[in-house]
């Protein structure tokens, strides 16, 4: 059945790059695992107990794929990066079993979570929600996706990230507080998920600030890599 005429143009769709295909991955939701990792849960002030996961969310327009600068954002002077896998969903549902939840992932790939992090803290100050520093134009620069059945379905591997050649991100997917399989299932608890959604996991510890000029270059091994300028 032919779509109805439109009273404005439709959005362009969001796609991204799939490794070794013309094809692309088209993006509906993206989702984000806060402080899931022990060591920078501690390095932002908090418990690395095993507490129940928390999410938020990016909008689809802001992943940036590879190739492109990252252009620093306004009202900002304290822009982070956090360095995270990157999960593409082929399926999706309701209250997904754990055991089952690897059979919704298309893919993989590393990507980045940028943070104004000054306009963070103030949020976080007056309990305001975090999308003024988390959901901004190209926030979310993402390395071509790598389909899982090249790869299979990794729980360890080392992902990092370099700031001008300096190693200032080293840690494990295995050092994951909430695995793989559990985010989903927990995620699908709270959201119906779908085809096309994409799960940042969360960062290890070493995030700092960018600015101007900077160069970031960063990967999960085994998996991808990712350079971005700063512009």
């Amino acid at each position: 059945m032919p779509l109805p005429a439109t009273v404005i143009p439709l959005p362009h769709p969001v796609l991204l790059p799939v490794e070794g295909t013309a094809e692309a991955f088209p993006v509906r939701r993206v989702y984000c695992v806060g402080r899931n990792y022990a060591d920078h849960a501690i390095e932002m002030g908090h418990d690395p107990s095993r507490e129940p996961p928390f999410f938020f969310q990016k909008n689809a327009d802001n992943l940036l794929p590879a190739g492109k600068d990252f252009p620093y954002p306004p009202l900002s002077s304290d822009v982070h990066f956090e360095v995270e896998c990157v999960l593409a969903l082929k399926a999706g549902g309701q209250d997904i079993a754990a055991d089952k939840a690897l059979d919704c992932i298309y893919g993989y790939a590393v990507g980045i979570d940028f943070t104004r992090r000054d306009l963070q803290a103030e949020a976080k100050k007056l309990g305001r929600p975090w999308e003024v520093a988390k959901a901004f134009e190209y926030s979310a620069p993402v390395a071509p996706i790598v389909p899982a059945s090249q790869l299979g379905h990794p729980s360890a591997g080392r992902i990092w990230l370099e700031l001008n050649g300096k190693r200032v991100q080293d840690g494990d997917l295995n050092q994951m507080i909430w695995k793989v399989p559990e985010i989903i299932a927990e995620l699908s608890r709270l959201f119906i998920l779908a085809p096309g959604d994409v799960i940042m996991t969360g960062t290890p510890a070493g995030v700092g600030a960018v600015k101007k000029g900077d160069r970031v270059d960063c990967g999960i091994d085994g998996i991808s890599t990712l350079s971005i300028n700063v512009a």
